[in-house]
């Protein structure tokens, strides 16, 4: 049966940026852009750091949500001694300026940004679900510029002014290819140019023991604060009390030079110091919502300005602070010497004797930085880890060149699923499944089987860094992953979701096929489930699949990737390469639907009665577990809910054309309805007609109620 309605109907697409410039805007008025197509995800604001505010950011693994963050602050302080200020039109023994760590009431007055923008190598596809825009890049992969010779696959590109007359130019780049998207590579280029105000006042003069400093304070709560919407973990984790600190250079025997950091049991949980590597879920299912390392590796550092080669004995200062002191914490007048004294000294401390995992030991790391004797007075909170270069003499023109790497990595999410699993079996005392080392052999106890899974993260961060630094060293050489698709479509059906694709990755040297993944009833959140569900080879070049075992009432959400045969993978030889999940990712449900009714009667409320006890039989337990489903309406009509005793409480225009339309039990107030009766009224909107017998099976007007019950 074909049914046409009394007016033409052209579907619209409607290109939504609401919401798009405060994603770009800081609450402080800064702005910033997002790279947001790799494993690795952050913003990057236009004054050269990114600050300790309400959000925190470098998101692994972001397919599982969000707050997967790891980052509290980032800051970067510029330093020399013997400077002559043209603002106060003296000279001080010292100055200091910078971005963060917090942002100060006057750092206006310090840095002034003059550009920010984001440039892509290539536009984000096109993702419809249902005809209508299906994924988040709308809104956060807003490109200023592409440029199709780009080193990387994304860059954000800044420069700002400073009072101290050091202009800086930064650059931070991101990557889709399977090795490399794991990290960022951060370029500072600072030059002394003598301008020191907002209006491009000139000031020249010779910097001298100029140093440039970046703190980090990394943090690992993620999904396990309560700060965060769950509630296993420590909430003062969520600002970095829990988490630990390697720095490493060639001085100690390392081939690297930077630092790395991860999760270290903490005091307020309520598992044993044993248990608490990783973070695992004592309340459900053991999951191990913080088994990642975070890490940072020095690329280049210029050994003068007239020689911009590596020099390797930078940085000069690797050393651990306290990041809730006052010298990290206070709102800094660029004007007090006698404040900025302490924090040079900060800058050009040079290397600690102990690295600040070996100063905690084996206590917990969140009781270590309250001790009397902990650096920076002794204050609470967290540590900081710190890298500063110098000392540089800069004259008028001169400028200095940074490079860093920054990564996230870990176990996989699912095997964070698998081995937390098996910790809480011998926790709860529900089972004793065989606790298999990573090596080989089996774990004498759950706690240290946790713990073996969890270090494997360091042997990860470290590859992702040594990515990073092949990567600089080659020239951004790296062999590209296959294109995305430059569109991906899904659309919803009676008896099936169906996909369907552009074929331009075909075209690409050592193509061979796609990967289709579905999740059902959540996404971007820590409990996503992602199941592989179509795979072809470039035998078989296929553009569109159907998915036929979608079940009504549950929401679908996909991805598509392009593969390659492998032979291009450098770190991984015949692995094939594909292109970013994150770029086809669907963030709008498809749901199975079927036809239209042909009659009023035909309407249905199901389940009826609705009881919560038996919800993980009806939609599943996840975000549907409050659902209705309202089938076999016509195809324009408007639904309204009423309880017994005639109190409107929620409705919706039915205009899709479907028979389906789905409800969570909200009244129109978000709150969720309490047991009862309840009856559903349903009124034709549209003339419809058969189109084949040109019958009218509704007219505008009618309309039927159906009564159905509430358990609760």
């Amino acid at each position: 049966m074909q049914i046409s309605e009394s007016k033409s109907r052209i579907p619209i697409i409607t290109l939504t940026l609401i919401l798009a410039a405060a994603l770009l805007t800081t609450a402080a008025g800064q702005e910033q852009r997002w790279i947001r197509i790799g494993e690795v995800q952050g913003y990057f604001r236009d004054d050269g750091a990114e600050p300790e505010q309400d959000l925190n950011f470098l998101t692994w693994p972001t397919l599982y949500g969000d707050n997967q963050h790891t980052t509290r602050f980032k800051g970067l302080w510029l330093g020399a001694t013997d400077f002559y200020d043209p603002i106060e039109k003296k000279t001080k023994s010292v100055k200091v300026v910078g971005a963060g760590p917090r942002y100060p009431e006057n750092q206006p007055t310090m840095i002034f940004p003059t550009s920010l923008k984001l440039v892509g190598r290539f536009r984000h596809p096109t993702v419809l679900v249902d005809n209508t825009v299906g994924t988040a890049n709308t809104l956060y992969d807003v490109l200023d510029e592409v440029d199709a010779n780009l080193p990387c696959d994304r860059m954000v590109e800044s420069t700002f002014n400073t009072s101290m007359g050091v202009s800086v130019h930064r650059k931070v780049l991101g990557f889709v290819q399977d090795n490399h998207d794991d990290y960022f590579i951060h370029e500072y280029v600072l030059k002394n140019t003598g301008i020191y105000s907002k209006t491009g006042e000139v000031h020249e003069q010779t910097l001298a023991n100029f140093y440039v400093y970046f703190t980090w304070r990394y943090a690992f709560a993620g999904v396990t604060s309560s700060g965060w919407g769950s509630t296993w973990g420590a909430f003062s984790s969520e600002w970095g009390a829990s988490t630990l600190y390697r720095d490493f250079r060639p001085a100690t025997g390392s081939d690297l030079r930077g630092f790395i950091s991860w999760y270290g049991p903490h005091h307020e949980r309520p598992v044993a110091y044993e248990d608490d590597w990783g973070c695992p879920n004592d309340q459900k299912d053991g999951l191990l919502g913080s088994a990642r390392y975070t890490g940072v590796v020095i690329l280049d550092a210029s050994t003068s300005p007239s020689d911009w080669s590596n020099d390797m004995s930078q940085p000069r200062t690797t050393a651990f602070t306290g990041a809730d002191g006052t010298l990290m914490e206070t709102a800094v007048s660029q004007f007090d010497e006698l404040f900025m004294q302490p924090r040079y000294n900060i800058m050009t401390e040079g290397h600690l004797s102990q690295t600040f995992e070996e100063a905690v030991g084996d206590a917990y790391v969140d009781n270590y930085v309250t001790t009397s004797d902990y650096r920076n007075n002794g204050t609470s909170g967290a540590g900081a880890q710190g890298q500063g270069f110098g000392p540089y003499t800069l004259a008028p023109g001169d400028s200095i060149r940074i490079v860093y790497a920054e990564g996230v990595n870990g176990i996989s999410w699912p095997k964070a699923r698998e081995v937390g699993a098996k910790w809480y079996a011998y926790y709860s005392g529900s089972g004793t499944p065989t606790l298999d080392l990573p090596g080989g052999g089996t774990a004498s106890t759950r706690g240290q089987y946790t713990r073996a899974w969890c270090e494997t993260g360091e042997d990860s961060i470290l590859q992702v860094l040594r990515s990073a630094v092949a990567n600089y060293q080659s020239g951004y050489k790296m062999p590209p992953a296959p294109p995305a698709p430059e569109e991906f479509v899904v659309s919803s059906g009676g008896d099936r979701i169906r996909l369907t694709w552009a074929g331009n990755a075909a075209s690409h040297p050592g193509f061979n096929g796609y990967v289709i993944y579905r999740s059902e009833g959540s996404v971007k959140t820590y409990e996503t489930v992602y199941t592989k569900i179509f795979e072809c080879d470039a035998s078989y070049t296929a553009n569109s699949f159907d998915d036929l075992t979608a079940r009504r009432g549950f929401d679908y959400y996909y991805y598509i990737q392009s593969k390659d045969d492998g032979s291009k993978n450098e770190l991984h030889p015949g692995v094939p390469l594909h292109s970013s999940k994150f770029l086809t990712l669907t963030s709008v449900p498809a749901q199975l639907r079927r036809p239209s009714g042909s009659n009023l009667e035909q309407i249905r409320v199901v389940p009826n009665p609705y009881n919560i006890s038996g919800r993980a039989l009806q939609f599943g337990e996840e975000n549907q577990y409050d659902r209705l489903a309202f089938y076999g309406l016509p195809p324009y009509c408007e639904i309204k809910i009423f309880t017994e005793s005639g109190d409107m409480i929620w409705s919706v225009d039915h205009n899709d054309g479907s028979g389906d339309e789905l409800w969570d039990s909200q009244t129109k107030y978000g709150q969720i309805v309490v047991s009862g009766v309840y009856l559903a009224y349903f009124e034709v909107t549209r003339d419809v007609f058969d189109e084949g017998t040109g019958e009218k099976l509704f007219a505008k007007g009618d309309h039927i109620i159906r009564k159905f019950v509430v358990i609760r």
